[in-house]
């Protein structure tokens, strides 16, 4: 319990500190009124380690909209979907723009107020969190969920590509 508590200390202050020190409070779209604990089912599906957090309701939102369009194979549209899953929930205000998958990183933290996290594990991205992969081609671009990623497909494990970053909308 005690490692939690550091864990979370150290992840917390990883995301303040890759804040920009010119933004204000003011242009953030967090609403306090809105943010709230996980209901004890909502706790079950995102598992123990969710226990006590404040999760913004977009995020989650986001996370079931993508598991509810997910396709049964890859469509090769995954950042399309990821993109319609941020945008319904509410947790982008605009469609982002770029055209690869593997630019949504860039895109999602220059436009949109998230922020990347200090890893590299799709294991280790909390639920909601947007995973951004490399490669020659477009790239690929998932959503963590609570037992698995989604994006055009579902699947219990993370793309079999290197990882470019981890990215979160910070509450």
């Amino acid at each position: 319990m005690r490692l939690n508590k550091l864990f979370l200390f150290l992840t917390v202050a990883g995301i303040a500190a890759s804040f920009n020190s010119s933004a204000r409070a003011e242009d953030s779209l967090f609403n306090p009124s809105g943010a709230r604990t996980l209901t004890p089912s909502e706790q079950q599906s995102f598992g123990p380690a969710s226990a006590g957090r404040h999760y913004d309701r977009r995020m989650i939102e986001a996370a079931h909209i993508a598991k509810r369009r997910a396709e049964a194979q890859k469509t090769w549209y995954c950042w399309r979907y990821v993109k319609e899953a941020l945008v319904e929930s509410g947790v982008v205000t605009s469609r982002p723009q770029s055209a690869y998958a593997k630019e949504a990183g860039t895109e999602l933290v220059t436009r949109h107020g998230f922020v990347k996290l200090p890893t590299l594990d799709p294991m280790k991205a909390p639920v909601g969190a947007v995973i951004v992969y490399g490669g020659n081609d477009a790239g690929h671009v998932e959503l963590r969920t609570e037992n698995g990623f989604v994006s055009d497909f579902i699947s219990r494990t993370p793309y079999p590509r290197p990882c470019v970053g981890v990215y979160v909308k910070p509450a």
